[in-house]
């Protein structure tokens, strides 16, 4: 499945729409987006997983190593409306709190 990423760039918090599946494959293009997001002027990043139905360990790796990419830009972080197995994946890898995940 294809992964499509839109943002919504805000003064507070710039966020980024993931749509699709999330894996090795495409893992790549997720953390291009998120380091273009760590780069613009805002307080917080923001990744919204609505619409994200898996990931897998290639992409939790990406948003751990946002996570801490974040810190050491005194940035806050965090992916919010994650589906239950999309964060079942985080909590089983525990890394759910060092990411900053919630459920939908």
């Amino acid at each position: 499945m294809e992964l499509n990423i839109t943002t919504n760039p805000a003064p507070e918090t710039y966020t980024v729409i993931v749509a699709g599946e999330i894996d090795i494959s495409n893992a790549d293009k997720l953390r291009d987006a998120i380091d273009l997001a760590l780069e613009q002027p805002t307080e917080k990043v923001e990744l919204d997983f609505a619409q994200v139905s898996y990931i897998d360990s290639t992409g939790i790796g990406v948003l751990v190593g946002a996570a801490h990419h974040a810190a050491d830009h005194k940035r806050a972080f965090g992916v919010v409306n994650a589906q239950p197995n999309v964060l079942r994946v985080a909590q089983l890898l525990g890394v759910d709190a060092e990411i900053g995940i919630t459920a939908a």
